[in-house]
């Protein structure tokens, strides 16, 4: 029995020195050093965002993560829909033509349509 404890002992001794220098020689294998905790490697810029940036974003994954290709399909519509807008203001801006503005319709309430009467 003594035997095998003597055995067991010097068996995790030897593994546990293997370990220490495999991993003094070879280190953790990360290229970055980790971030704090609570921060993020996403970046936008202050202000005046573009759709560059907006393609450009990445997200933590973890393990009760999201859909890579949901993410991505909203992030390519959301830069599409910055460039028509930035366009947009851009023609604005130039003196471009002004979007025509619709009349909104007289509210009706429904019982007085019914009865032919208008408020």
């Amino acid at each position: 029995m003594t035997t095998a404890l003597i055995y067991l002992v010097v068996m995790v001794l030897v593994a546990a020195v293997v370990f220490l220098l495999s991993a003094l020689v070879f280190g953790r294998g990360e290229e970055l050093a980790p971030l704090p905790p609570g921060a993020s490697p996403t970046r936008l810029p202050p202000e005046d965002v573009t759709s560059n940036d907006v393609r450009s974003l990445r997200f933590q994954q973890v393990v009760r993560g999201y859909k890579m290709t949901e993410v991505d399909w909203v992030l390519e519509r959301l830069a599409t829909e910055v460039d028509e807008l930035r366009a947009r203001i851009a023609e604005l801006e130039n003196g471009g033509p002004l979007p025509e503005l619709e009349p909104e319709p007289e509210h009706v309430p429904q019982h007085a349509a019914e009865n032919g009467r208008s408020t």
